[in-house]
């Protein structure tokens, strides 16, 4: 089972799933509680894939991905291992090895889960959670060496970080700006409704002391 473009490229707009930003979490126990989310029937989107983190130092880490990269049928490299590149489909084959996914019902959870470098419309709108239980602050003791899973994937052929880079200072820098804006529009609601509580009593009450014009 190959892993198709279906699972990856569409965006549906009226996503009711859960969304989670994975920067800062461990691979492997994320992985895990997903999966099992998956096989409960959860549906969920993965975004920044690229800002997972990998225990063990980058070197060793290289090491073991150029020893995997090499294994292939011998006879007929058609029929896999297919070594992925991009930190989205690395995850994702992570994934896929804790389901059964030559059933239909393993076929069926995978399905439901969707990975993505960066934060693509419109999950760039949505509130996105985290996962306690695989977050490496939490999980990996302090001064224990970690990598990204990003930095391996360029390391292997992944040619586009410089692109997810650029796209995520454009979706930060936006973000910032409809804040700022937010802010603003706060504070004039704030000043509005003073206003109006001072001219309502007046209003219905016929106050002498407050003068509507004034205000």
């Amino acid at each position: 089972f190959f892993f198709g473009e279906n699972m990856v490229r569409k965006c549906p707009k009226n996503w009711k799933g859960i969304v989670i930003d994975a920067k800062g979490h461990l691979m492997g126990r994320l992985a895990s509680v997903i999966a099992k989310e998956l096989s409960r029937g959860q549906k969920i989107a993965l975004v920044r894939c690229e800002d997972i983190n990998i225990s063990q130092s980058f070197m060793r880490n290289k090491f073991r991905l150029k020893n995997w990269m090499h294994k292939r049928h011998l006879t007929q490299p058609n029929k896999g291992p297919f070594h992925y590149r991009e930190p989205r489909k690395m995850f994702w084959r992570v994934v896929r090895g804790m389901l059964p996914y030559k059933t239909a019902k393993g076929m069926a959870a995978l399905n439901r889960m969707k990975v993505f470098e960066g934060v693509p419309p419109p999950f760039d709108k949505m509130k996105r959670a985290v996962c306690p239980p695989a977050l490496r602050i939490l999980r990996l003791a302090p001064g224990r060496k970690f990598c990204r899973l990003g930095d391996l994937a360029t390391d292997i052929g992944w040619k586009h970080e410089k692109t997810v880079k650029v796209l995520e200072k454009k979706r930060k820098d936006k973000a910032v700006k409809h804040f700022k804006r937010k802010s603003q529009l706060k504070k004039i609601h704030k000043a509005a409704t003073k206003i109006v509580d001072k001219i309502i009593p007046a209003i219905k009450y016929g106050d002498p002391n407050i003068k509507v014009g004034s205000l």
